[in-house]
């Protein structure tokens, strides 16, 4: 008698070849650079963001008497977290400073076949919220794990079940 399939029996059978760093390097070759050099990138694209929501709210601020200064002065301080979140887990599943390097997050996992191995929003905000969180925590000190794992994974990108690779779409995958 054969036993039922599981959601993850197709992970076993077969798993996505950006699972396999040393089957497929291509997809980790000088990923941790290109990781770098995309958050420089996006910290830019966010200091961008949260300048022009101060001058918002220095407007609104003078119109509402100050009433929306907390508000806005909230919503400057969700703003890394809102764009790292819905870029991550968009349609291109990378940020701004992610596609600039030519790289992207992928899922791992049992959800490593929905839409093409792109996280979800949850997996996005989860990834963004435990880098955030680690590297307050850490001073950055936790970001040196991804040097000692083949798939070059962070701590936040294990816990969100993602992995960060040189994009498929420039073999054509």
């Amino acid at each position: 008698m054969a036993n039922p399939p599981t959601p993850f029996s197709r992970i076993i059978d077969h798993a996505p070849e950006w699972n396999d760093p040393w089957g497929q390097p291509r997809y980790y070759m000088g990923i941790t650079i290109r990781r770098i050099y995309a958050y420089c990138i996006d910290l830019v694209v966010v200091a961008l963001l949260i300048g022009m929501m101060w001058m918002a709210a220095i407007i609104l601020g003078a119109l509402t008497l100050g009433l929306l200064w907390p508000v806005m002065m909230l919503a400057m301080a969700l703003t890394p977290i809102a764009y790292h979140t819905l870029t991550i887990g968009g349609k291109r599943a990378a940020t701004l400073g992610m596609r600039a390097a030519n790289i992207r997050v992928m899922s791992v996992g049992a959800n490593a076949f929905d839409d093409n191995g792109r996280p979800s929003l949850l997996q996005a905000a989860i990834q963004t919220a435990c880098f955030y969180g680690s590297v307050a925590v850490t001073g950055s000190l936790i970001l040196l794990v991804a040097l000692f794992n083949p798939r070059r994974r962070t701590v936040h990108d294990m816990l969100a079940g993602t992995v960060v690779v040189n994009d498929p779409a420039q073999w054509g995958g």
